[in-house]
């Protein structure tokens, strides 16, 4: 349930953070839209101031007032008395022929956009008539554009980040199963065994209690895979215990080739918070995933060391190893080395230590060909 929740918050996070992306990109854009147009409403202006002072006063020195007129190289303008006979014309576009036709479509379209500037002269009025700049009106379009490849990044992404979501769920689903088929499957087929003797004869002592244990055992398991996707409760238990039990249970179904050993300090803290089920889960993953990199041959070894409000337990094999560009990826579902492995052990090892027990599990060495150690980190309090 907790990862639904992270999921979809995630996902409201992730919209919340595009929309104010989106919104300031789009109200800095407008503002530098609106004031290039007023930057070129003043050219116009002076524009228009030039062409009265040579019509008041045609005697001055005109230098200055060709240089204005000469710099706007980009607003379209078109200068018309009032009759709207074109008086002349800049920056506008148009092909052989047609300049006649484009200009009288310019000036309409300049009119009825109210772009103009009045010009009074000393006999009459004239008229200046603009319209925006290519390079304003791509900068007006500019924030459409944008907030354009910004939705389809966030639609990739989003497609993307689901996609892969689906696939890590499924991965997730298949190796669950797999994993409920795996615990279940051994003492299953111990009580078929019992079943099948008892139908020989009547029952033994040691039969009963071998039958005790494997129902004992389906029970664990259960009570394992009820707790997943709850918080499940922790209480004070004994560390060095709950190593001895899952260590000899192992033991028995392991080849005789390897050697399990176990070492500690003595802990001034004996109890540490864990669930009992699920943290023998964490031991029993971490054991067969070393016995399948040792081949079935080596040393295995267990060690408890105490630190400043912290257990650390070290689990190191004499295994094939594991790349460090990999330390991080074995956590991952569906990471597996083994032919037909489903790569959950070490994802649920993570989960139920990081996620139930506020601990931390991590590869803290490796050496190709020599072996792995895996520790664990948990607080005493």
């Amino acid at each position: 349930m907790d990862f639904y929740l992270n999921n979809r918050n995630w996902k409201y996070h992730f919209l919340v953070v595009a929309v104010v992306i989106v919104a300031v990109s789009l109200l800095y854009t407008n503002s530098l839209v609106k004031k290039l147009a007023h930057e070129e409403a003043k050219k116009v202006e002076l524009w228009a101031i030039g062409l009265k002072s040579l019509d008041t006063n045609p005697n001055q020195d005109i230098a200055l007032i060709q240089r204005i007129m000469e710099d706007n190289e980009t607003i379209p303008m078109i200068i018309a008395d009032e009759n709207d006979s074109i008086i002349a014309h800049r920056n506008i576009n148009y092909t052989d022929n047609q300049e006649d036709k484009v200009v009288s479509r310019e000036l309409i379209k300049m009119k009825n956009e109210n772009h103009s500037i009045t010009i009074e002269l000393i006999n009459g009025k004239n008229y200046i008539y603009y319209d925006d700049s290519n390079i304003l009106k791509r900068l007006a379009w500019y924030p459409f554009i944008q907030l354009g490849a910004i939705i389809t990044f966030i639609v990739i992404a989003f497609l993307a980040f689901s996609f892969s979501k689906s696939a890590e769920q499924n991965r997730v689903w298949v190796g669950m199963s797999k994993e409920t088929a795996h615990q279940l499957g051994t003492p299953i087929s111990s009580l078929m065994a019992w079943m099948e003797l008892m139908k020989l004869g009547s029952p033994s002592p040691t039969m009963v209690e071998e039958m005790s244990k494997d129902v004992t055992r389906l029970e664990v398991i259960a009570e394992r895979f009820s707790k997943i996707g709850s918080k499940p409760i922790l209480k004070p238990q004994n560390l060095h215990e709950i190593l001895d039990v899952s260590i000899e249970y192992l033991k028995k179904r392991t080849s005789d080739k390897i050697e399990f050993i176990f070492t500690h300090t003595d802990l001034k803290n004996e109890l540490v918070p864990l669930n009992k089920e699920l943290f023998s889960w964490v031991i029993e993953n971490l054991t067969k995933n070393a016995v399948d990199a040792m081949e079935g041959k080596g040393e295995l070894r267990f060690s408890i060391t105490e630190g400043k409000e912290k257990i650390v337990l070290d689990i190191k094999d004499t295994g094939k190893g594991i790349a460090k560009g990999q330390f991080k990826t074995v956590f991952k579902p569906g990471y597996t080395s083994k032919k037909r492995g489903w790569g959950l052990g070490l994802s649920l090892a993570k989960r139920i230590i990081e996620n139930y027990h506020s601990g931390k599990i991590f590869i803290a060495s490796s050496e190709l060909g020599k072996g792995t150690v895996f520790r664990i980190i948990l607080p005493i309090n």
